[in-house]
């Protein structure tokens, strides 16, 4: 898939720094309960760390207990890209940006009490917050 933002490995490895790099790029998992959005209650954007495109608002966010920031939907469906991960001997479905293919977490189907019944299980460092003014 060609995406709007293409930048070349070296090119994200200065501008994300080692551990976004790591996350965003080759699909790393950060440490659960460790992510500075998990706590956040702000009103408020959530966006690709790497791009800058827009992905979730902060009215979707919820507490799933899982230890990483849980949207139960994106800001729009074309924001994010859905793709099915077989690594680790199961099947999920992993979350990218649309806009530069960065890996955000994965999607499962168990938000339950949401109304879409969907639980986007974000890592921290793939998203920048912006407060609303």
């Amino acid at each position: 898939m060609a995406y709007q933002v293409e930048k070349s490995d070296d090119e994200w490895r200065e501008q994300l720094g080692d551990e976004q790099f790591q996350v965003l790029r080759e699909a790393a998992t950060e440490r659960p309960w460790t992510g500075e959005l998990l706590d956040e209650e702000r009103a408020g954007v959530y966006a690709c760390a790497a791009c800058g495109s827009e992905l979730f608002k902060s009215g979707t966010k919820f507490d799933s207990g899982c230890g990483w920031p849980s949207f139960y939907e994106s800001v729009r469906p074309e924001a994010v890209q859905l793709i099915e991960d077989t690594s680790l001997g199961m099947v999920r479905t992993e979350v990218r940006c649309a806009n530069c293919g960065s890996h955000l977490g994965h999607v499962f189907p168990d938000g339950f009490g949401t109304p879409t019944g969907d639980r986007y299980c974000m890592n921290s460092i793939a998203l920048d917050f912006t407060p609303e003014a």
